[in-house]
This record gives C-alpha cells, sequence and structure tokens, in this order.
C-alpha cells in the first residue's frame, strides 16, 4: 500500500513539473516546417515540359525490359520484331515488319512507338 501512495504521489509531482502546456501552445505560432523554395526542379529526372515528345520521342532513363519493349511494339501493329538493342538515350530500337516491309521501330521511356 505503501508503495502504491509513493508510486502516485511521484507522478504527481513529475507532472507538477510539467507545467501547464497551454500557454506553450497559444505563443507558439508555428503552422508548419519552414521550406525554402527552389527556382529550378529538384528532380531532373521527371519530365515536366508539356511540349516534350510532340513531335516524336523523348529520350530518357527507360525502364522497361527487351520484352517489355518488343510487346509495345507488337501492340502497335508490327511484327517479325527482330532483337532489340537499348541506344545511349534510352530508346529500344530494332526491325520489324510492317505492312510486309522492314522498318526500323524504336520506344521511348514511355512506351511510344515510332518508325525511322
Amino acid at each position: 500500500m505503501f508503495k502504491s501512495i509513493l508510486t502516485l504521489t511521484a507522478a504527481a509531482a513529475l507532472l507538477a513539473a510539467c507545467g501547464n502546456n497551454d500557454q506553450a501552445a497559444e505563443t507558439d505560432q508555428t503552422e508548419g516546417p519552414m521550406v525554402s523554395a527552389s527556382e529550378a526542379p529538384r528532380n531532373e529526372a521527371i519530365d515536366t515540359d508539356p511540349n516534350t515528345g510532340a513531335d516524336g520521342q523523348t529520350p530518357g532513363a527507360n525502364s522497361f525490359t527487351e520484352g517489355q519493349a518488343r510487346s509495345a511494339i507488337e501492340e502497335a501493329g508490327y511484327t517479325e520484331v527482330g532483337p532489340l538493342t537499348q541506344n545511349a538515350e534510352g530508346f529500344w530500337q530494332g526491325t520489324a515488319m510492317q505492312s510486309g516491309a522492314p522498318v526500323q521501330v524504336s520506344v521511348d521511356y514511355r512506351g511510344e512507338v515510332t518508325t525511322q
């Protein structure tokens, strides 16, 4: 019993030592973290230009596998897709057949398929 009273007394003393937190809330007018705004984009990997790709493919880091690029080419209506290689601009390139004629095809990082 004496232990319980001692524990309650210690807890009450700690709560009293913390003070009135309502006053701190009234004086602190912080609405959120301070964040400095920069004029330049912070992540250059994101394409924010609405005109990019309007006239063709967009270069960029391509995360498609060769199989996924091949599927995109086939879904665009090409047949007999040959081996594909990825160039320095991130395009998957190779040959395929279109209307019975061989063509050079390319897939950009957005999955857009074009002929060259």
